[in-house]
């Protein structure tokens, strides 16, 4: 069963209402760190959906081979969220 404050989370991040919303949210849930690292798994997923191999994404951005599987087996198994939010990234 999921936690309500991570149901919680789920709403403030819907409640944005632009771009400068959400990045002034995540900038103050976030630290530094932590937003690059999700900047980077997002970067890495959408470089696998983008069909580049995984050894090239690893070189380009500078993580491991680990970090770059979890991205894609959540995109071979998981539910298809990352292909939906990349392909309304793209305007699909």
């Amino acid at each position: 069963m999921e936690r309500t404050w991570v149901k919680e989370l789920g709403k403030l991040i819907a409640l944005c209402r632009n771009q400068q919303e959400a990045s002034a949210l995540l900038a103050s849930l976030l630290t530094p760190g932590e937003h690059v690292e999700l900047a980077t798994r997002w970067q890495i997923v959408k470089m696998l959906l983008d069909g580049e191999p995984q050894r090239d994404i690893a070189e380009k951005l500078g993580v491991s081979m680990a970090t770059i599987t979890r991205g894609s087996r959540e995109i071979k198994y998981g539910d298809g969220t990352f292909k939906r939010f990349y392909e309304r990234l793209k305007g699909k």
